[in-house]
């Protein structure tokens, strides 16, 4: 029995030993941004008390008295009449449950929604294309026996080598293409191709209407093309960077298609297929047979990726494809008219007149949409009705935690208070430009669904206030029973 007792003892010891090895190596390999994090502590008082977390599906999770006007009124008077924001501020909540407006001020108002424009062409790639559908990139035979094609087939998350396995969701990677595309050229014993890369699945301009070249140098996106890796995002070496990475605002590629050749020629030539000279823009033949190809995760988690960073090469790809799937020209103007006709044809109120976008990403200070159809996309999107939208809800950064809404990583980035955790909403701001659209609950239980926009702001810097502002305007609706 006492020899029974020490092997149990030792096994549960070795256990022990073996659990924090491998806890100790699973902290190794999270991101880098995670290391931040403090250990678990007990508090020695509660540090909030929590609420219901189930709620009754039947119900929808709207538990409590509605808010009326006047309480939201009294409640958000004070941020929203920060003098940071100039004479026009905006601000609309409704009812996430029912789409009741509960509050409006300037709702209607054209303004610019820097990047809550990109909640619209979520909106719409999720309800033409549908959530599983998948991006994909090819390599064809060309017009002689020696040449091959690599094909653009806008997928905005491609990567040129092999992403960190933190990332996600996991590219499809032009290294991986490669690998296929040699075993397909072997097969058919040859070793030495001249290569080619087609980009005409888009036409027009690669920068939009309003678009500087500083957009490009600043890091905030890349000439738009069906054919790039990593976004057009560098390493200071000029290689592309092979991991997705939001704070990198180093100037990106202003080719990103021959770089992505290059890229693809570099990975063939270490597969073992010699390619000759330079890859040259072309256009592959009608009908050429397929070699390789690769495709995109799921749309509905490059969708989420989009929200989460605000990513503008995505949107702006998203946007293309609504375009192309609605046959209309795949440029800017065909692709926010496409994204309009697709808010339109879900019954969206006032989208006809209240969407007047010329990009998809809400880049352009050009771009103009009202706050009140902004609202009405979220009540779409969480609507039971609509389960093809939810990855609209799911991939908006939450305050305090996650995405554009965590501290550093944007404007907003001193949400706080009754928001933490609470709070999840689409971030957007340009140099003069602020504006925050999402979901709240209240403090009764009540899920909101609101936009704030301060879209002429007077001067650049005043921007950080104006964000502020919008913060303590999220915090009043998630702190406030506002009856």
């Amino acid at each position: 029995m006492r020899r029974t007792r020490t092997v149990a003892l030792l096994t549960l010891a070795m256990l022990e030993a073996f659990t924090l090895a491998a806890a100790t190596g699973v902290a190794c390999m999270l991101p880098p941004r995670l290391a931040l994090l403090q250990p678990a502590r007990v508090a020695p008082a509660p540090v909030v008390h929590a609420g219901a977390v189930l709620r009754d599906p039947g119900r929808a999770g709207h538990t409590g008295p509605m808010p009326t006007a006047p309480g939201l009124a009294a409640a958000l008077t004070g941020p929203m009449s920060s003098r940071a924001f100039g004479s026009d501020a905006a601000v609309v909540v409704a009812d996430a449950g029912t789409g009741r407006v509960l509050y409006s001020r300037n709702g209607g108002s054209l303004l610019a929604p820097a990047s809550t424009g990109k909640l619209a062409t979520a909106v719409a790639a999720l309800h033409v294309l549908g959530p599983g559908y998948r991006f994909t990139t090819r390599v064809v035979r060309g017009t002689s026996p020696g040449s091959i094609v690599l094909v653009g087939g806008g997928d905005p998350t491609l990567a040129a080598g092999t992403p960190p396995a933190s990332d996600y969701p996991q590219p499809a990677t032009l290294k991986n293409l490669a690998a296929k595309t040699a075993r397909a050229l072997r097969a058919r014993h040859r070793t030495r191709v001249s290569l080619g890369y087609d980009t005409s699945l888009y036409s027009g301009p690669g920068l939009a209407p309003g678009w500087p070249g500083s957009y490009v140098t600043s890091g905030n996106v890349t000439p738009v093309t069906p054919l790039e890796a990593d976004q057009g995002r560098l390493t200071a070496g000029g290689a592309p960077q092979d991991a997705y990475d939001p704070t990198n605002y180093r100037p990106r590629s202003a080719h990103p298609a021959a770089a992505a050749a290059a890229a693809f020629a570099g990975f063939l030539s270490g597969d073992g297929i010699r390619v000759s000279g330079t890859p040259a823009k072309v256009t592959a033949p009608r009908g050429a047979a397929t070699l390789a190809s690769v495709s995109s995760p799921p749309l509905s988690a490059i969708v989420q990726l989009m929200l989460l960073n605000s990513d503008n090469v995505i949107a702006e790809n998203l946007a293309r494809h609504v375009a192309l799937a609605a046959g209309r020209p795949p440029t800017f103007a065909g692709a926010a008219a496409a994204v309009r006709a697709a808010v339109q044809r879900l019954g969206v109120p006032g989208a006809g007149t209240g969407i007047q976008m010329v990009d998809g990403s809400g880049l352009s200070p050009q771009d103009r949409i009202a706050p009140g159809v902004l609202v009405r996309l979220l009540v779409l999107a969480a609507s039971p009705d609509h389960p093809g939208l939810r990855p609209v809800i799911t991939g908006l950064p939450v305050a305090g935690f996650a995405g554009t809404l965590a501290k550093g990583h944007s404007v907003f980035g001193s949400i706080g208070g009754a928001a933490l955790g609470v709070v999840r909403a689409k971030t957007g701001n340009l140099s003069t430009v602020a504006a925050l659209a999402g979901l709240a609950y209240d403090s009764d239980g009540r899920l909101l669904a609101f936009d704030v926009n301060a879209g002429r702001i007077p001067k650049a810097a005043d921007l950080g206030a104006a964000a502020t502002a919008l913060d303590s305007a999220a915090s009043a609706l998630a702190a406030c029973g506002c009856r």
